[in-house]
């Protein structure tokens, strides 16, 4: 009888054991197999479907990751319903639910510039290789990401941008259309021959390699101010082979020689004082003591 008792005794632990390891090995074998043939199927169909409507790579590859996050939750929430883990279910949703409400109050900024980058990568206020200025600053878009910008400046410093400041910002693109006017004042002094001064600014403009003949090359005379006659150069490029900051620093430099050969004036503010000034001091004026 004691015998009996004792392998009855020494039964019950080894067939808790054996049935734990069961459940768990069913847990694993059922996770691995839905995690990895469900993560497949479903980031490939997600692929798929938003390449097929031409959506930027920056949101397939978002959509992707979700789609294979999805699939570990769905993997785990069925596997522990095949290993008969109905309070790992609960607890998941817990932990979920504290997770999602968290991330919710201190991640609002990053979804917002997440937000953000769909919409820009969606609308293309921008594209990579757009010159763009907004709020003071400005750059050459190297990269667009889901939740910042990066734009390189003239001087060659990198800025990253926060989305959220690009969309609620006025932007504005000078390579979004196919032609640009470039404009830059020449003042002239008053009694210089205008139309000579004009016709130089003209010819120089239209010498410039990268200027467009159509629209033609224009010089209205914009300003009479204090010391001088101001012409408005203006000369329209094609933005995405010409920098108008080369043409205006070459027409800058070819219209300063071309006036000089002239002898066109370039003016410069001066004030001319006339009447006369009695400095003397008279002989009975009183002096202040110290």
């Amino acid at each position: 009888m004691l015998p009996v008792l004792q392998a009855n005794v020494l039964a019950a632990p080894v067939a808790a054991v054996v049935s734990f390891v069961v459940t768990v090995l069913t847990f694993v074998v059922s996770f691995v197999v839905l995690y990895f043939v469900g993560k497949s199927i479903f980031v490939r169909t997600t692929k798929e479907t938003l390449n097929q409507r031409d959506y930027s790579p920056a949101i397939v590859s978002l959509a992707s990751s979700i789609a294979g996050v999805v699939a570990l939750f769905a993997a785990v929430a069925i596997a522990a319903t095949v290993a008969g883990f109905p309070m790992i279910l609960g607890a998941f949703a817990t932990i979920f639910g504290a997770l999602a409400l968290g991330f919710a109050f201190a991640a609002s900024d990053i979804v917002q510039n997440f937000v953000a980058g769909v919409f820009i990568l969606k609308d293309k206020p921008f594209e990579v290789g757009d010159y763009i200025e907004w709020s003071g600053n400005g750059g050459i878009v190297r990269d667009i990401d889901l939740r910042v910008s990066k734009l390189d400046t003239w001087d060659n410093e990198q800025l990253t941008v926060p989305n959220g400041d690009l969309a609620n910002a006025v932007v504005k693109n000078v390579q979004a259309n196919d032609t640009r006017r470039v404009t830059v004042d020449f003042g002239v002094d008053y009694g210089s021959d205008v139309d000579r001064a004009r016709a130089i600014i003209l010819e120089e403009a239209a010498a410039i390699d990268g200027v467009l003949a159509d629209p033609a090359p224009s010089a209205p005379l914009t300003t009479l101010g204090d010391s001088a006659i101001v012409f408005n150069a203006r000369a329209w490029i094609d933005p995405s082979e010409t920098g108008a900051g080369g043409v205006t620093h070459e027409l800058t430099e070819n219209i300063l020689h071309r006036f000089e050969e002239a002898d066109i004036g370039f003016p410069y503010p001066h004030t001319e004082i006339v009447g006369s000034l009695d400095i003397d001091q008279p002989a009975g004026s009183a002096v202040a003591d110290d």
